[in-house]
């Protein structure tokens, strides 16, 4: 669903080695949208005074001290979510109903939080469209 492409940005022949990975890339006939959507990440930004990202679109990272890593992690997530069709949504069931159990068989559950003074629950899912659809369908409140 997505490239992520790291490099040691550090490297002295970094540029040519983003052409190779590329040239490799185009020769596997990926769909054009893999490749349109591709996060470029460049790594051990630490090592480098005064960083300035030269390409657009860049995410900088130094994996050594944890810099950045919160911006990958939400563009990886962003762009898988949008090549998958889903989204992550936070819905209110009765916990007396099946909808909780719907959504571990149907969608991804990441959280849930009990609210016990009225028996519902705010659960965290990762669902598509049509899941979301079906949902809504079956449990209209």
């Amino acid at each position: 669903d997505l490239i992520v492409h790291v490099r040691d940005i550090t490297h002295p022949e970094t540029i040519l080695q983003k052409a190779t990975v590329l040239s490799v890339l185009k020769n596997l006939n990926l769909p054009s949208h893999l490749l349109d959507s591709m996060v470029e990440v460049h790594n051990k930004v630490d090592l480098i005074e005064r960083y300035k990202a030269t390409e657009e679109n860049a995410l900088a990272i130094s994996a050594l001290h944890g810099h950045g890593l919160e911006e990958l992690k939400e563009e990886i997530e962003k762009k898988i979510l949008t090549a998958t069709g889903k989204k992550i949504l936070t819905v209110n069931v009765n916990l007396e109903g099946p909808q909780l159990s719907w959504l571990y068989k149907e969608a991804t559950v990441q959280e849930v939080e009990v609210v016990p003074e009225d028996g519902t629950a705010r659960v965290k899912v990762i669902i598509g469209n049509s899941a979301f659809g079906r949902y809504k369908n079956l449990f209209p409140n």
